[in-house]
């Protein structure tokens, strides 16, 4: 009709998604892989008569037709300023590109007209028409434009399978017939209940105006565009909803559900609901569906996301939890200009841990926290979970955001590592993105990533922690055995499970220079020569490092690991002698009995007074007949390797949670299962580097440097970080459970001293 190629489609609308729509569709993540946008098509503000104007004239004679929607239903049941359709159906004439109209959601009486554009009285070159046309039971579209604007050859040339198709046809008519009889009285109740229910839903957006900032639209495509944020909402997750763009599905999920009421979201508009009830709809299923609403809103006015999911899974509505508070804005920590900033990339580590960020969510059992959780998390994108501003004991401060991944460790343990680097990677991205001078990685982001090793060029700096986390719990292990006044010695055996990790080697150079017998406890589900050669190479790194405590003038204990070491090298061996030589000598003192190797967790465990727990795995190891009368634990797992039992069955043993930090100061960060003012090991060494501008990779891999522990013991002694009050399975242990630990570990003793006499 017109010789052109060019298509003008405006942004934020919806066209379908074959090639030619998909390139008119004013959304990106649509057309992404698909080819999309076709050449030729571009795009302008929706609304703007001026922008299409500006348009035409900048490419005189480019463009075929305009397209656009009376009303964008995908956008967000958007509507132009009133005029707008007549004006751009007069620019368009004069610049003598055609008009194409997209009345696929709103025509057919949808807005109380026969189609939308008639209210302003205006004639479209070509109009789109479908989805209603087949009354709701059959597909069929169909294209009407004037006769200006058809050609023959376009009808030879174009044909479709399903064209003519007798049955849509004749539904077809049937609907245009339903929708002209009486002179169009569908169509004017349509008109009239659209007001009066406009009018309502305004009214309901007045009581609830954190909820609803907007009722748009008219006839029967009404939207509700929702006023929810993170602000709103801070620790719920409906508020990451809201602000990841996922929340109008659940408000949908929770009418459908609970109330029996279909609505649906915009695709675009991703905070916007579509109200369009069936053109039948009467006054009195307006009053059920503005019940209906009014009872939803009232239920998610608190944010609490356990109440709503709880009452879809159950198919009714649940009580308010008396334990929550209504919404209340979010504290607010800005970076200051010129402040260094860190980020630390955190993730529940298992079901019910996702409580700590959403307490609401402790309502849910767990096995249905767990399944509704498996799926939202699919949802979820990295996100900032908080901000905080940490000072020094020196005055000194720096800027960090928290920032979450929704997947538990034992999800992104069972997904292929590549897909959970990939999140890692997106958390990086968007720390980057931030302004992060350094990220630290928690929990299993530095398990799926090797140790920070597959993510150490990403354009930001990552340190795992692992140095400071090693470097803290020999000091909290120091803490407890002075506790129960005993201490290192020759006489005392260390286990570690996890020794050929990089916090278990890093833990068995700390404890070896006190210790007269290391137990090195390697993966279970790894046998054969690789996994002895591993634990022999940590167990040759540990002599090493010994050599050159010697070397510097460290004093070892008669009977201790290091002496014997001495003895059995016939002296102090070069710190700088080849691998070959401390593996050897490593081998003689495991041969002495200075060093077991072995696998055989539930075998060796009972021979340890010191147990140290640094694995990845998700599950527990260690069990209440594992270990002997008396025997201290130290858990540094994520999730726990202890299991609860030991709390429940064995008095006598003392378990404490390793790498958890008062800051400076006890300066609060926010709620990570801890007490106010604590942090875990991982994240305090990355605010201590941030501190000190050590902004480079660090504690990557399995190998952590002697150095750097010994950095990171300094400047936590600078900045003020120390290690907690001990904590056994998330509880503080108190004078009185220290006081029932003492007797019963004294009973204990007592007892398995005379079976062994």
């Amino acid at each position: 009709a017109t010789g052109r190629l060019g298509i003008l489609p405006t942004q934020g609308s919806f066209h379908g998604k074959t090639l030619g729509a998909l390139s008119a569709t004013g959304n990106p993540d649509y057309q992404h892989g698909f080819g999309a946008p076709a050449t030729a098509f571009d795009q302008i503000a929706f609304g703007d008569a001026a922008a299409l104007r500006r348009a035409l004239a900048d490419r005189p004679g480019h463009y075929a037709a305009f397209l656009v929607e009376p009303i964008q239903g995908e956008g967000g049941i958007v509507e132009p300023p009133p005029g707008y359709l007549a004006e751009v159906r007069a620019i368009c004439r004069e610049a003598g590109v055609l008009l194409a109209l997209d009345e696929i959601q709103s025509g057919l009486g949808r807005t109380g007209d026969l189609f939308a554009c008639e209210a302003e009285g205006v004639v479209p070159d070509v109009m789109m028409l479908a989805k209603a046309l087949g009354g709701g039971l059959v597909p069929i579209g169909a294209v009407l434009c004037t006769e200006e604007a058809y050609t023959s050859a376009f009808a030879r040339k174009h044909s479709s399978t399903f064209a003519g198709n007798a049955l849509a046809c004749r539904a077809g008519l049937a609907t245009l017939e339903r929708l002209t009889r009486d002179d169009g009285r569908l169509l004017r109740q349509v008109a009239r209940n659209g007001r009066r229910l406009k009018r309502r839903l305004e009214a309901l957006a007045a009581r609830h105006p954190h909820l609803i900032a907007e009722v748009r639209g008219r006839g029967y495509m009404l939207g509700l565009r929702f006023a929810v944020d993170r602000d709103l909402w801070p620790e719920s997750l409906l508020g990451t909803a809201a602000e990841q763009g996922f929340f109008t599905p659940i408000f949908a999920s929770y009418l459908l559900n609970v109330e029996g009421v279909r609505v649906a979201p915009t695709l675009n508009g991703n905070s916007v609901i579509r109200i369009e009830p069936p053109l039948t709809f009467r006054w009195r299923h307006c009053e059920q569906l503005l019940g209906a609403l009014e009872r939803a809103l009232e239920a998610f006015s608190r944010g609490e996301t356990g109440r709503i999911l709880k009452a879809i899974l159950e198919g009714e509505p649940q009580p308010p939890s008396t334990a929550m508070g209504g919404p209340r804005p979010m504290p607010r920590v800005e970076p200051v200009e010129g402040e260094t900033r860190f980020a630390f990339l955190i993730h529940p580590l298992d079901v019910p841990n996702y409580a700590d960020f959403d307490p609401s969510l402790a309502t849910l059992g767990h096995d249905d926290l767990g399944r509704v959780m498996r799926d939202v998390a699919t949802l979820i994108d990295p996100f900032v979970f908080s901000r905080a501003r940490v000072t020094s004991r020196t005055g000194q401060a720096i800027y960090g955001e928290f920032i979450t991944l929704a997947w538990t460790a034992a999800q992104m343990a069972e997904m292929p590592r590549q897909e959970a680097a990939a999140g890692v990677r997106a958390a990086l991205a968007l720390a980057r993105s931030r302004g992060a001078q350094l990220v630290g990685l928690g929990a299993f982001t530095s398990v799926v990533t090797r140790g920070g090793l597959d993510v150490a060029r990403e354009g930001v700096p990552v340190t795992t922690g692992n140095s400071y986390t090693a470097v803290s719990a020999a000091q909290a292990v120091a803490m407890a055995l002075r506790a129960l006044g005993t201490g290192f010695g020759p006489h005392t055996g260390a286990a570690i499970v996890g020794g050929s990790g990089s916090i278990g080697r890093a833990m068995a150079l700390l404890l070896a220079e006190d210790v007269g017998r290391l137990v090195l406890i390697g993966n279970p589900d790894r046998t054969g020569e690789v996994a002895r050669r591993r634990l022999l190479t940590v167990a040759g790194d540990v002599c090493r490092h010994l050599a050159v405590r010697s070397r510097e003038g460290f004093r070892f204990a008669h009977g201790s690991l290091g002496s014997r070491l001495l003895a059995t090298g016939g002296g102090c061996p070069d710190p700088d002698a080849p691998a070959d030589l401390f593996l050897e000598l490593a081998a003689r003192l495991e041969r002495a009995g200075a060093f077991l190797l072995t696998n055989a967790i539930d075998e060796v465990l009972p021979l340890a007074d010191l147990v140290v727990a640094a694995t990845s795995a998700t599950n527990t190891l260690i069990g209440p007949r594992s270990l002997r009368p008396g025997a201290v634990v130290c858990d540094l797992s994520r999730p726990a390797n202890v299991s609860a039992e030991v709390a429940a069955t064995r008095p006598d043993v003392l378990v404490i949670d390793g790498g958890v930090i008062d800051l400076p100061g006890r300066q609060d960060i926010g709620r990570f299962g801890l007490g106010r003012g604590q942090a875990y090991a991982c994240m305090a060494e990355t605010m201590m580097l941030t501190l000190a501008g050590h902004l480079r990779n660090t504690s990557l891999g399995t190998d952590l440097a002697p150095e750097v522990l010994r950095m990171l013991r300094a400047l936590a002694d600078r900045h003020g970080f120390r290690v907690a009050q001990l904590r056994s399975f998330g509880r503080p242990l108190d004078r009185a459970a220290w006081d029932r630990l003492l007797v019963a570990r004294e009973q204990a003793l007592a007892a398995w001293g005379r079976r062994t006499a």
